[in-house]
């Protein structure tokens, strides 16, 4: 799939991978339509794409709201006529052992950013990607393919991601429309600063052992645009992603144990 004068909806794109993957599509001549809530970092997020040799677009969006996802759709239309790409991004993650969540509410909450919001765009975009028989994008996470205590919630909506996009992909078959999921593990964003706790309330987690193991997010977005431009179905990232992910076929109880290990050594840190 070439990039240039391709156009792009991208969720999630005022910070993180969304951001930097923005970047990385402008720097190759890409047309950008970038969504996020926050304004002022959405039209910064812009001005570096047009910097850097693209076109964007901000668009502010709360994806939670599907009328909101129409009218993101509707802007890319109306400024560059087609969409070729659509890059579900948009994402908060959570930190609190299950049993000691005082907030319920957390749960919808995440389920409506990482899990409704692809759905949302992706239902009004689709129209557009089967007439420019384009690419569907899902930035999934590992935690998409297997349990991660201290965030089930989390866990829940990116298993439900993995899901709708691996039934979609069946669906679009003869198409062309093209379906990729992507499951990274630790990124060092800033999304852990932004991190929902047991009281639904954001907190700042530092959480060290990730930190230390994280992925730089220009390794990670080099790989999705590799992994865009390959048209792949499937992109899971690191040895150690893939070989846990076939541990867990072979000794799924031992994967349990591993990943109980790493959140004790945390909550010691």
């Amino acid at each position: 799939m070439l990039i240039k004068n391709k156009t792009f909806v991208i969720t999630g794109a005022s910070a993180g991978i969304g951001q930097a993957l923005a970047i990385a599509l402008a720097q190759q001549g890409a047309n950008l339509v970038l969504a996020a809530r926050n304004q002022a970092n959405l039209e910064e997020t812009a001005s570096i794409c047009t910097q850097s040799g693209g076109k964007a677009v901000a668009a502010p969006t709360d994806v939670t709201e599907a009328e909101a996802c129409r009218q993101l759709i509707d802007v890319a239309i109306n400024n560059f006529g087609a969409i070729d790409g659509l890059v579900n991004n948009a994402g908060i993650s959570m930190f609190a052992r299950f049993e000691d969540v005082k907030d319920i509410s957390l749960f919808e909450r995440i389920m409506k950013v990482n899990y409704l919001g692809a759905v949302y765009c992706t239902h009004y975009a689709l129209p557009y990607l089967k007439a420019s028989q384009g690419l569907l994008v899902a930035i999934s996470s590992l935690s998409g393919k297997t349990g991660v205590p201290t965030r089930s919630g989390y866990v829940a909506s990116k298993h439900a991601m993995q899901g709708f996009f691996d039934t979609l992909r069946i669906e679009l078959r003869g198409t062309g429309v093209d379906v990729l999921v992507v499951s990274p593990g630790f990124v060092a964003t800033d999304i852990r600063q932004r991190i929902l706790g047991a009281d639904g309330n954001p907190i700042s987690a530092s959480l060290g052992n990730e930190q230390s193991m994280a992925m730089p997010v220009s390794k990670c977005v080099n790989q999705i645009v590799q992994a865009i431009t390959q048209r792949r179905r499937e992109l899971v990232m690191t040895p150690k992603g893939r070989f846990g992910l076939w541990l867990k076929l072979v000794v799924p109880g031992l994967v349990d144990m591993m990943a109980a290990r790493a959140i004790h050594s945390q909550e010691q840190d």
